[in-house]
């Protein structure tokens, strides 16, 4: 129990800052999933709404609601696919990259601090251990 509580009580402040970080760059929590996913992606910043489902694991109604959110609000772009005619792309706008990236940021000093009891050495020790008990979870 000893492990499992101090687990449970690291996600649960991960995900209040997490919240806080993109809050403060205007975005939820599944808005930053959406733009990121796509970010990740590499130029030029885009993904058809399949993929981005089965990556974010949502249902495709979820999907497509999420994506007319971001796009009424000028974060991303539909456009045909290049590849199918049938198909559409999803695309980071400048303004998409720009408000994820500066989430981003602000999301990675949001760890570091939550990390900074630990030097090096215990970090990567920490993420072994972790990794360890994930793998037999991710098969």
């Amino acid at each position: 129990m000893e492990v499992f509580s101090r687990v449970s009580r690291l996600a649960r402040q991960l995900d209040l800052r997490r919240r806080q970080a993109f809050l403060a760059h205007g975005l939820e929590p599944w808005e930053f999933d959406v733009l990121s996913a796509l970010r990740r992606a590499g130029a030029p910043y885009s993904a058809t709404p399949g993929s981005l489902m089965t990556e974010l694991l949502v249902s495709s109604g979820t999907m497509t609601n999420r994506i007319d959110r971001l796009e009424d609000q000028g974060l991303v772009v539909r456009s045909p696919s290049p590849h199918d005619r049938r198909g559409v792309q999803v695309s980071l706008t400048d303004a998409g990259k720009e408000r994820v990236d500066h989430a981003l940021g602000e999301l990675v000093r949001v760890e570091r601090d939550l990390l900074a009891p630990l030097d090096d050495a215990h970090r990567d020790e920490l993420a072994n251990l972790l990794r360890r008990v994930l793998i037999p979870l991710d098969s």
